[in-house]
């Protein structure tokens, strides 16, 4: 079927006791989003509730229509940089804007089936900006790690430098005091998450933001919470409203939606593979772009930010035992009860404390070992990922990823030009050529004959022999439009200087391209053999 949610799969055979562990796993993964669906949002430069109601609507919606059982959508790490700058650049509702375009493109991705063609996105590259993104990250949370004085933080990295450099002296003691505290109680609590028994069962995160906000509160700490900064939480239900298009920007909106489609689409599908490996099944690619489109088209009329699937709630809801989309539905409902019940609560939340945990959230995000083994790469993977890295921090993630999969594109032509060759070939494996008199050479040629390797034909045609021409090509696995024009000049040179060419061992690919294109007519009739297993077979011509 072209539309089918994995949820309508998930009912044969589903029983109260898969229900329960699915509630469960729902509180849990619900317990583990909330602070850092609140910390993406203040990280992007929005309110915390745009995070909440981002995990709400969207983590519902993807739940309820998406191609995964397990996957757990809602706001990302990865987007932070991206929204931060657009919202600083253009604005909150150009920010909306950009959302719902990337989630009508996203959705027609899943409706033309271009899942598949995101696993084709080279390593290198998804490391490099991943590693960028994850740098970024944890460069804009100083400020509130170190409880600088800065009214607005800019988007661009020189500028960050600059303004941290030159408010360095503003630091907070008391906020760097707390930020270093919750950073120690997160990576303690990793440490001895096994030994400490129920206890084990409580992510760190979540830990490190109660105490440090109960600490707050008690001791009536001088620093920034979300009271202070943002006036709390709204205990109210997401309220839809239009958003206001700006017409003039929202032509410069394209690159950025595109931006957020691509992004959105590597992480969700990458988090549904290693979710895949966990629980052994495999989810469907093209149904959960459609999912991750509509969420994301949706979620703007909240109010929301954008939404992915994400690795580290998915890998607590498998964990904690959540093995349908129900799970993804009841963190959504939990989410939304807090909002309703909970959420004055939320106003002595520390600002250094989520930022503790977001720099946390980034040195794991990031793929370090993968700089250091760098040595062990040859020069073009070290290029390629370095320079995606840098151009990541430095300039923008959308120059980055096409600077890096141009670098891609370049090294794997490179290499399958260097695979492909032609080496003279022995008469006496080719009985035919007994029936032809005069100077005859042969050539066999390897790999593939393409725009990069026509160089291979270049060279014979400056080699014509002065009779009779023959071409085994038995282990050519692929021939593209360039290479087969590159044959029919072959050809056509051929019959200027009249040499008979003889063609061997078309492959499946090789052939079809040859029919197509009417390079089998140019030749002469008995001059073509498909056959070299036995003897040799000529192919029937008129």
């Amino acid at each position: 079927m072209f539309y089918r949610p994995r949820l309508l799969d998930s009912f044969a055979g589903y029983n109260r006791t898969l229900f329960t562990k699915d509630v469960l796993a729902g509180l849990t993964v619900a317990v583990v989003a909330l602070p850092l669906a609140m910390a993406f949002a203040i990280a992007s430069g929005l309110k915390p509730e745009a995070g909440i109601f981002t995990a709400i609507i969207a983590g519902g919606l993807i739940s309820l229509l998406g191609g995964s059982r397990v996957q757990i959508g809602g706001p990302a790490g990865a987007f932070i940089v991206i929204v931060y700058g657009i919202v600083e650049r253009y604005g909150i509702p150009n920010m909306l804007l950009a959302t719902a375009m990337s989630g009508v493109f996203l959705f027609l991705m899943g409706v033309f089936r271009l899942g598949t063609l995101v696993r084709f996105i080279p390593v290198a590259v998804i490391i490099g900006f991943t590693n960028g993104i994850a740098f970024l990250i944890g460069l804009s949370q100083i400020k509130d790690f170190f409880g600088l004085t800065i009214e607005k933080m800019p988007a661009q990295f020189f500028q960050v430098v600059q303004t941290l450099y030159t408010t360095a002296n503003t630091f907070n003691p008391i906020a760097l005091g707390l930020s270093c505290g919750s950073l120690t109680l997160l990576i303690v609590w990793k440490l001895f998450q096994n030994r400490l028994g129920w206890l084990s069962h409580l992510p760190g995160t979540v830990v490190a933001m109660v105490v440090a906000t109960i600490i707050t509160a008690l001791f009536e700490l001088p620093v920034e919470t979300i009271g202070s900064r943002f006036g709390g939480i709204p205990s109210g239900l997401p309220h839809f409203e239009w958003m206001s298009v700006s017409w003039s920007t929202a032509q410069y909106m394209v690159t950025p939606a595109l931006t957020l489609a691509v992004l959105g689409a590597i992480e969700s599908l990458l988090c549904a593979r290693i979710a895949d490996g966990l629980i052994h099944d495999r989810h469907d690619s093209n149904q959960e772009l459609m999912a991750q489109g509509i969420a994301n088209f949706v979620t703007p009329f909240f109010g929301g930010m954008p939404a992915t699937g994400t690795i580290a709630r998915t890998v607590t809801n498998i964990e904690s035992g959540g093995s349908t989309p129900v799970a993804g539905i009841v963190h959504a409902f939990i989410l939304l009860l807090v909002v309703l019940f909970a959420s004055p609560l939320a106003k002595n939340i520390p600002l250094a404390s989520l930022a503790a945990i977001l720099m946390y959230i980034a040195w794991n995000m990031g793929e370090w070992k993968k700089f250091i083994d760098l040595k062990q790469f040859r020069m073009p993977y070290r290029i390629t990922i370095l320079s995606v890295f840098l151009l990541t921090v430095i300039l923008d993630l959308t120059i980055a990823v096409e600077v890096g999969l141009l670098l891609a594109f370049i090294t794997f032509i490179y290499r399958i030009s260097s695979l492909s060759r032609c080496e003279p070939a022995e008469l006496k494996d080719y009985p035919v050529l007994q029936d032809f008199q005069g100077r005859i050479d042969a050539y066999r040629i390897y790999g593939a004959i393409f725009f990069g390797a026509v160089k291979l034909l270049e060279s014979i045609e400056e080699n014509l022999p002065s009779q009779t021409l023959l071409l085994d090509l038995k282990n050519v696995i692929y021939v593209d439009t360039s290479g087969m024009d590159t044959i029919l000049e072959l050809a056509h040179l051929c019959k200027l200087r009249n040499v008979r060419l003889i063609i061997c061992g078309l492959g499946h690919q090789p052939l079809g391209m040859a029919e197509r294109s009417g390079f089998l007519e140019t030749l002469s009739k008995g001059c073509l053999y498909l056959d070299l297993a036995s003897g040799i077979k000529a192919a029937t011509q008129s």
